[in-house]
């Protein structure tokens, strides 16, 4: 049975309220789509969460980031509502206390919001859910962040994938048996010209400023870095004319090879139904770049289950035994973390995706499998330490998928790479950045270099050296490695050894 139209006496709700948080959209949005056909009037907020605000730094590209979407996100909801007084209610504050003091002045009978997985967040979200029931609200909340969430895909005896080719393959069955529903943006504009409500003339104001909120701009403008939905159409734009190309250029750092949409995700700038969509209707049509792209964003999903049936992960290994690896520790293990996070390594590789993470807040997808093998297999520090400061550092951070990555490198998470394979950070720049152009990029003192000893400038013959006017170790020079690779790989052999399953 087919929706009712909002502003009919057949809307369940005369007001609701729709709660934008990771979905800063109109085109496809699932809960706002719901609160539109369900109520005869909506209002729109979005709360600067202080819970989450105030653990960060007051120079952070995703709180810019997020604050100039809200600004188009508001803009554009007056457009297609046709009038000034509507537009978004943007708060500054504790979301638990905000929302049903919100939904209460409003006269809401009834909250929408999209799902969120990630633990804190559901502990909020069940605190405001008590708060509206004592008052008599409803929160609805629906699936948007994934395309097949918590147990939607099991194995045929009902248990959660821990491997991703069989997932994979089921996940798609479902795609095929579910087709998807994606409601473009003319769908949504007409149901906001009918459905948006004014806005009390208190709150008719525009999103604050960053500095309104405590924080400082950042390099984001600098950095291109595009934003709001708007932003996230431009780059899939360009991202749709290099699909087919995206299986060959996808592991080159120095190529324009990814979509660079996974911040417009982060933050629901982009609807992931288009994206999958898109790409697998490309990939029906013979793309093998749509098809690898697809598994990509097919991995995240695979992320955000395990995340939502097994969140013990967010602190401990996936595959409990890891969890008795002895690490580095003490003053030994923060002097390589340190050097490992500021681009000091002395391998280029590593040290140029670090600085890449440092000055733009994105590492290319190889490189984080570089760096975070790195770290973990050659440097002996606890994946723990790592997945920490990715979560602080990367524009596109998502729980789920970021503990993953380093559950996969350290081993020790689902479908992990094998504990005895490890990354050797050399040939991994021979082969993935053979010509040296992202090195040079990060690290212009190793640019006199040529090609052949770029990857391992201690190798160089000391006349070549000369030439390049480096003088490695010294003072303001680039370093000498900090390990050798080979005698990394015997002790994290020898680290690893407490997992070796018992023959029988």
């Amino acid at each position: 049975m087919p929706n009712p139209s909002p502003q009919t006496s057949e809307a369940q709700y005369p007001v609701g309220l729709m709660w934008f948080r990771r979905d800063l959209r109109l085109s496809d949005n699932p809960a706002l789509h719901q609160a539109l056909t369900q109520c005869r009037t909506v209002h729109c907020v979005f709360v600067l969460d202080t819970d989450i605000l105030d653990t960060l730094p007051r120079a952070d590209r995703r709180v810019e980031f997020i604050q100039a979407s809200l600004v188009e996100l508001d803009q554009t909801l007056r457009q297609h509502a046709q009038r000034h007084a509507t537009g978004l209610i943007v708060l500054h504050g504790k979301a638990s206390q905000h929302i049903p003091e919100l939904a209460a002045s409003l006269g809401a009978q009834a909250v929408f919001t999209a799902h969120d997985y990630e633990p804190l967040a559901m502990a909020r979200d069940d605190q405001v859910q008590a708060q509206l029931a004592a008052k008599g609200v409803a929160l609805h909340t629906c699936k948007d962040h994934v395309v097949f969430e918590k147990r939607e895909v099991l194995t045929r005896t009902g248990t959660v994938y821990g491997v991703f080719s069989p997932y994979k393959k089921a996940w798609l069955a479902r795609l095929t048996e579910h087709p998807l529903v994606v409601r473009d943006l003319a769908q949504m504009s007409e149901l906001i010209a009918k459905g948006l409500a004014d806005r009390p003339p208190t709150l008719q104001k525009p999103p604050p400023t960053l500095g309104g909120i405590g924080f400082v701009a950042t390099n984001l403008s600098q950095l291109s870095i595009h934003t709001g939905e708007s932003g996230a159409r431009q780059l899939f734009d360009d991202f749709w004319d290099r699909m087919d190309a995206y299986q060959d250029a996808r592991d080159f750092p120095a190529l324009r090879g990814p979509s660079y949409l996974s911040v417009h995700l982060r933050f629901g700038t982009v609807s992931i139904r288009q994206l999958v969509l898109s790409a697998w209707q490309r990939s029906l049509q013979g793309s093998a770049g749509a098809s690898t792209w697809l598994g990509e964003l097919i991995w995240r999903d695979f992320y955000a289950q395990i995340l939502a049936n097994a969140p013990q992960v967010c602190t401990q290994s996936f595959k409990p035994e890891f969890d008795a690896i002895q690490w580095e520790d003490g003053d030994l293990a923060l002097e390589r973390f340190e050097a490992w996070k500021n681009g000091q390594t002395g391998y280029p590789l590593v040290d140029a995706a670090m600085l890449q993470l440092k000055q733009s807040g994105y590492m290319h997808n190889r490189l984080r499998m570089v760096a975070g093998s790195f770290l973990v297999k050659d440097l002996g520090v606890d994946w723990r330490w790592g997945e920490r400061y990715f979560a602080e550092q990367l524009n596109d951070f998502e729980l789920s998928s970021n503990n993953g990555g380093w559950q996969w490198v350290s081993s020790s998470g689902c479908d992990a790479q094998p504990w005895f394979r490890i990354f050797n950070p050399i040939t991994q720049s021979e082969k993935f950045d053979a010509q040296g152009k992202f090195i040079r990029r990060y690290l212009p003192q190793l640019a006199g270099l040529s090609n052949r000893w770029i990857h391992a400038p201690w190798q160089t013959p000391p006349l070549e050296l000369q030439a390049a006017g480096l003088n490695l170790g010294k003072e303001g020079q680039y370093p000498m490695p900090i390990v050798q690779h080979d005698q990394a790989r015997d002790a994290t052999l020898k680290r690893y050894a407490v997992v070796k399953k018992p023959q029988i």
